[in-house]
């Protein structure tokens, strides 16, 4: 790792200590309290004290020293466009699997750095897979209780985990967990599922494994394996595994196995603790399960209970909108675009909202040609597949759903700015992720997103 840059300050909340000080973009943090900061984690850590003291560098080149008085863990009010100032921890597996290998070009910069690093994934949700760790990092888990880590397990069985991860040299990811677990710290897992590798029997052994260690292991995801056509030839060549999305067979099959763990963890541990991808269950078209299966929606980021969250959200604008009466929105028109894994269940209550509301909802389904038509969840289109299926429809507003852009709310994949495409759209261009939010947009009008509001897990551990 490089030596840490100074941290430069992207924005300064309004109403905050930082702002009552005068600090504003542009400006560098030098030190807080004599320390050089690595990363926002330290920021975080360090500023809990009740008087702080930075070394500031203003944007002008000026330097200045200034403490805070304040309250214990409150927070100066900060903002930073990176998360880390000496660098990323890299990724050093090769997995045949690994959706960075089906990247096209021109796609935002950030996605083809291969990082594998504990920080962002405390920060903001990021699986690591704990092969790359040194005892600092070790020592630096346990003294500032970054919990919980989101952890890619994929298998339990360390000899097919390696030939997963093409890494000889994996630690028994097992072992780790129950490390974590000595310091006090947790975990959210996933499994990538890849049929004919680590499915079947093997998903049972990682199921068992990954449920006996609860409460260390919170969750355990099971997802499918996400291919474009240019990562499934990478992989078909190098490794000879073809790389196939879930059919309905096979996805009933694999939700009648989850199913048979949950109710089982849920009788041995008190929590169904794993939890399978929406895809799975909207392939099979079978029911998704009731919220409390879900324990607070910690994988919702990772494609688990978002189509639960949307019909327990649409339930309660349902009931907003009947208050409303059936004329209330009568001539407004909304095109909403999604994915086309989705597309049917949204057409269903868009029918709803129209009868309440009298606005016209059409919802349409857009079509992956960037990462391939398999490729069919709403987060992975990327602002040309928008312009290039939705153009000159000529409704009042387009609403596209809030995972098309990063965590800042600032570019699609393809790098196109929410103006750009707004642009080549031909009208005001809007995000949701909820029905709710379709509600206040016809109320109140479009609105440009913020950073990423969807909860991590992100917590300091008192233990």
């Amino acid at each position: 790792m490089r030596p840490p840059a100074p941290a430069l300050i992207s924005g300064v909340r309004p109403g905050s200590l930082a702002e009552e000080a005068g600090l504003e973009a542009g400006d560098s943090i030098l030190t807080l309290d004599g320390r050089v900061l690595r990363d926002v984690v330290d920021l975080q850590f360090y500023q809990a004290e009740p008087e702080v003291e930075l070394h500031i560098r203003k944007a002008n080149g000026l330097e200045e020293l200034l403490v805070f008085e304040k309250e214990i863990d409150e927070d100066l009010g900060l903002e930073f466009d990176r998360a880390t100032w000496d660098d990323v921890i890299l990724c050093n597996n090769n997995c045949f699997f690994c959706f960075l290998k089906g990247l096209p070009k021109g796609m935002r910069k950030t996605l083809y750095t291969k990082d594998d690093d504990y920080r962002l994934s405390f920060l903001h949700g990021n699986f690591v897979t704990l092969t790359n760790l040194t005892e600092d990092d070790w020592t630096r888990l346990e003294e500032q209780r970054l919990s919980p880590l989101n952890v890619s397990v994929h298998a339990t069985e360390p000899g097919l985990r390696r030939k997963m991860l093409s890494n000889p040299n994996a630690p028994d990811v097992i072992e780790q967990l129950r490390r974590l677990g000595d310091l006090g710290l947790q975990a959210h897992t996933q499994i990538v599922l890849c049929p004919g590798v680590n499915d079947g029997e093997h998903l049972d052994r990682s199921i068992s494994d990954l449920g006996a260690l609860y409460p260390t292991v919170r969750t355990v995801s099971v997802v499918p394996v996400g291919a474009s056509p240019k990562l499934e030839d990478w992989s078909k060549e190098r490794d000879g595994i073809e790389l196939v999305r879930p059919a309905g067979d096979y996805a009933q099959e694999l939700v009648a196995q989850v199913t048979r763990w949950q109710k089982r963890l849920r009788k041995e541990q008190g929590a169904a603790i794993v939890q399978c991808s929406d895809e799975y269950y909207v392939t099979a078209g079978v029911e998704v399960p009731p919220a409390s299966w879900y324990a607070g929606f910690p994988q919702y980021e990772n494609g688990i209970g978002m189509v639960r969250t949307m019909l327990e959200d649409w339930k309660r604008t349902r009931r907003k909108l009947a208050k409303l009466g059936p004329g209330a929105f009568a001539g407004r028109h909304l095109v909403i675009g999604c994915g086309t894994l989705i597309g049917g269940r949204l057409r269903e209550i868009a029918a709803e909202f129209e009868a309440l509301s009298g606005a016209r909802i059409d919802v349409r389904p857009v079509t992956n040609t960037v990462f391939g038509e398999r490729v069919n969840v709403s987060g992975l289109l990327c602002g040309g597949d928008y312009v290039r299926e939705l153009a000159g429809l000529g409704p009042d507003c387009y609403v596209l759903p809030r995972p098309s852009l990063d965590y800042f709310g600032r570019h699609f994949l393809d790098s196109r700015t929410i103006e750009e495409v707004e642009e080549e759209l031909g009208a005001p261009l809007t995000f949701a992720s909820q029905w709710s939010e379709v509600l206040q947009i016809l109320q109140k009008g479009p609105r440009r997103p913020g950073r990423n509001a969807a909860p991590n897990g992100a917590f300091w551990s008192v233990q």
